[in-house]
C-alpha cells in the first residue's frame, strides 16, 4: 500500500470518527426543529425528543417544552422567550418549569403541571396568539415570564424560519457540515461584519413602536376568564449590574402596577450574576433559582389555585 493511499484512507477514517462522535456525543444532525405558524410567527415542532450538547430536549403534542398535558393535573401555563426556554443548553430536567411541576406537586400534594409555553425571541404578542389559538386548558393561572425588551418586541413576521440558522426547519445530513455552516463561518461572519445589528436583536424599539399589545390582552383575558394573571420581570446582566430596571423595564412596572398585576421582580428576589450563562440567559443554577422564586410566590398566594 502506497503513502497516498495510507493517508486517504487515514483521512476517511479521521473523518468518519469525527462523524460520529460529534452525533452520539454533541447531538450533531438532532438539533430542535421549528416551523412556521400563521399567528405566532414560529414554534418548536411537536413531538420532538432531542439530544444537543449533553441535553434533552423534549416538546409534546403542542410544542411545549414540557411533558405531554395530563387532563387530571392542576394546569399553570408559563409562557415567554428563550428565557424560560433554555434552549439546547439546558436539560429537561433543570428548567424551572420541569423543576416547579415536580416540587408543587409534592409541596400541594396533588399532580400539577406548569407548562412551558415559549420560543426564543417570543414577546407577549407571540404568547397571546398561541393562547388565542390553542386555549387555556382550564389553567388555574397564568405566570407571563418578560424581560424589559419586551416592552416593544412586537411580531412582525418576518420569514426566519429555514433562513436563520437558529430556526431550522430539518436536520442537517452531516455533522461536520452543521459545525461549519450554522456555528463556525456564522461566527466569522458576525467577526468579519462587527457593529452589524442581528435582525433577530432582542432590543426592537423604535420611535414608532408601540407598547407591546400582548400585556394588555393578557390581562383582559384573565379578567374575562377569571385566571390569574402573574408577570415576573427577568432582569439582565446590565440592570442587575445597575441594580434597578430599565427605562422599557419601569414601563412594564407602571403597566402592572396600574392595573394591580401581581409582579415578582427578580431583581429584588436574590438574582446573582452567577446565575447568567450570558447577558440574560439563565444557566442551571439560574433556572433553579427561578423555580424557587416561582415556587415560594405560589404556595405563599395558595388561594390562586383552586383545589
Amino acid at each position: 500500500m502506497n503513502k497516498k493511499v495510507r493517508i486517504v484512507i487515514i483521512l476517511i477514517i479521521t473523518v468518519l470518527s469525527l462523524e460520529i462522535v460529534m452525533r452520539v456525543f454533541f447531538g450533531f444532525c438532532d438539533t430542535v426543529l421549528m416551523t412556521e405558524n400563521a399567528n405566532f410567527e414560529y414554534i418548536a415542532q411537536p413531538n420532538q425528543k432531542r439530544f444537543r450538547f449533553g441535553n434533552h430536549i423534549n416538546y409534546n403534542a403542542f410544542s411545549m417544552r414540557s411533558e405531554p398535558i395530563d387532563t387530571a393535573a392542576i394546569k399553570i401555563l408559563g409562557f415567554g422567550d428563550s428565557v424560560i426556554n433554555g434552549g439546547v443548553q439546558t436539560d429537561h430536567e433543570e428548567l424551572a418549569t420541569t423543576l416547579l411541576s415536580s416540587h408543587l406537586s409534592e409541596g400541594l400534594d396533588t399532580k400539577v403541571q406548569f407548562l412551558n409555553i415559549s420560543a426564543g425571541s417570543w414577546g407577549p404578542d407571540n404568547c397571546y396568539a398561541y393562547l388565542e389559538q390553542y386555549g387555556d386548558w382550564n389553567a388555574e393561572a397564568i405566570f407571563l415570564f418578560v424581560s424589559s425588551h419586551d416592552a416593544f418586541d412586537t411580531m412582525n413576521f418576518e420569514k426566519i424560519v429555514g433562513v436563520n440558522k437558529s430556526f431550522p426547519s430539518k436536520q442537517y445530513k452531516l455533522a461536520l457540515y452543521e459545525l461549519l455552516d450554522r456555528y463556525l463561518i456564522p461566527r466569522l461572519q458576525r467577526v468579519l461584519k462587527k457593529g452589524e445589528k442581528d435582525k433577530l436583536g432582542i432590543n426592537k424599539k423604535t420611535e414608532a413602536s408601540p407598547f407591546n399589545s400582548g400585556f394588555d390582552n393578557f390581562y383582559k383575558y384573565s379578567l374575562t376568564k377569571n385566571i390569574p394573571l402573574i408577570i415576573y420581570l427577568h432582569a439582565e446582566k446590565a440592570e442587575l449590574k445597575a441594580e434597578k430596571y430599565n427605562e422599557q423595564g419601569q414601563l412594564i412596572i407602571d403597566f402592572a402596577q396600574k392595573n394591580e398585576i401581581p409582579l415578582i421582580l427578580d431583581l429584588n428576589n436574590n438574582l446573582k450574576l452567577s446565575d447568567f450563562r450570558d447577558d440574560i440567559h439563565l444557566n442551571s443554577l439560574g433556572q433553579y433559582n427561578l423555580e424557587k422564586n416561582i415556587s415560594k410566590y405560589i404556595l405563599e398566594h395558595n388561594p390562586l389555585l383552586k383545589h
